[in-house]
């Protein structure tokens, strides 16, 4: 097969939540400690990065990738609303620098999902002053480490939120007076609606919600509104709000950097009659953010998977289509189908942030990636301005309410002695580039 050309971004990602391990002071915390969680299992030491990132780094380097694509953790570099965590700070810098010493090149995310507890307490993403906090926050930080940054992306999948309102808003009605006996067992299937982690048919779901408000300061559930929760169209927009001050702030503070956001997208797939639906959803996953992203010096494009649409809407996936643990349709070409819809539209420089499957069968998985791979070398050959691909993930990690049991991995991990034991699929990504 043919390989990436030199100077190609090709590595991996993590985020900081999912392998740091005791990242007591955010809100994913909180939400996994409460009697009633919605959590299967709770973070505790994950998979220590936070003590292992110079064995991860190197590992990486020798496999021969040249990107690590990572997330600063909010909540350690501010704690409380008015701290500022030197130590932290300097950790973060050490990370940086065990990159640049093993030639990898970092893209470090701002915000991957977790926020600290006291943005939560105080409305959280539907407040208008998590815009300045954020930016501010993002500012002081790129004046402390930015001269050891290039690329940096403010928001991980700044769409999440709109997407599992409408999950949401569907389930509620399913789970509603007469549809509640028939529809309960749809639920797992349509968690697979949505590229991360969650769980929606729990024991004690609501009581477990009110716990959380309760942690968090808040009156009732309905006040809680962390990244990862259904939002208003205005918190929806509050998100690209926040992003475009970030990424202000940040060039003005260093002019060098390049700064995007990810997103969250699906290969969208209309068979007769779906056209219109199709549509719709592509519009309300990417071409309605537009406006907010039109400034941005890359867009980084996350996909898994594909959605099926039919003259009544959403359709299921092929009756027999291979599924990942995650539930979502095995279908490595999804990520070059959406790279192609979205350079139609957005004409900046695109790279690949996420894109990767869940398999206990890492043969599997090395079939995955290099069918990806001829996908997205395909698209580079027909003028499109991929300049890199980040597997997800590095290592196999904590998928958010799923726990430790989805392994997306490269490289796995015996959390009992934070053993590192890279795959074979490691490997087979570091000689899809030219040396």
């Amino acid at each position: 097969m043919e390989k990436f050309a030199e100077g190609f971004m090709l590595g991996a990602a993590t985020a900081a939540h999912q392998v740091e391990g005791n990242n007591i002071y955010n809100d994913y915390w909180v939400q996994e400690q409460v009697p009633h969680s919605t959590f299967n299992e709770p973070s505790l030491d994950a998979v220590d990065h936070y003590n292992h990132y110079r064995e991860d780094i190197r590992l990486m380097a020798e496999a021969g990738l040249n990107s690590y694509r990572f997330s600063v953790e909010w909540s350690r570099i501010q704690p409380e609303k008015d701290a500022w965590n030197e130590k932290e700070v300097e950790h973060y810098r050490d990370v940086l620098r065990c990159c640049h010493e093993n030639g990898i090149t970092p893209i470090v995310t701002m915000m991957h999902f977790s926020s600290p507890k006291w943005l939560i307490s105080m409305g959280g993403w539907e407040n208008p002053e998590v815009a300045d906090l954020f930016a501010s926050y993002c500012q002081r930080l790129v004046r402390e480490l930015g001269d050891q940054m290039e690329y940096i992306c403010t928001i991980n999948e700044a769409n999440m939120r709109l997407q599992l309102a409408a999950l949401i808003k569907e389930m509620m009605h399913r789970m509603s007076g007469q549809q509640k006996a028939a529809d309960q067992g749809k639920t797992k299937s349509k968690e697979s609606n949505v590229q991360v982690g969650i769980n929606l048919n729990k024991e004690n779901m609501m009581l477990g919600m009110m716990e959380c408000a309760k942690a968090f300061g808040l009156e009732n559930p309905g006040e809680m509104h962390t990244f990862v929760s259904q939002c208003t169209p205005e918190g929806d927009l509050l998100v690209m709000k926040a992003h475009e001050a970030a990424r202000d702030a940040m060039k003005a503070e260093c002019p060098h950097l390049k700064i995007g956001l990810t997103l969250s997208l699906h290969d969208m797939v209309a068979r007769p009659g779906g056209e219109s639906f199709a549509e719709k959803e592509w519009d309300d996953e990417f071409l309605h953010y537009l406006p907010y992203i039109k400034n941005d010096d890359f867009l980084g494009v996350q996909c898994y998977t594909r959605k099926f649409f039919d003259k009544n809407g959403g359709a299921d996936m092929p009756e027999g289509a291979p599924r990942t643990q995650m539930g979502y349709e095995d279908y490595p070409a999804a990520i070059a189908d959406v790279v192609r819809k979205v350079s139609e539209s957005f004409k900046g420089d695109l790279i690949v942030t996420e894109n990767g499957i869940a398999t206990d069968d890492d043969a599997r998985r090395c079939e995955f990636i290099k069918e990806a791979a001829d996908s997205l070398q395909q698209c580079i050959a027909d003028g499109i301005p991929l300049k890199g691909y980040m597997y997800w993930s590095l290592l196999d990690n904590f998928e958010w309410q799923k726990g430790f049991a989805m392994t997306f991995g490269l490289i796995a991990v015996d959390r009992s002695t934070q053993t590192r034991y890279p795959k074979e699929s490691l490997k087979v990504l570091g000689r899809l580039i030219e040396k």
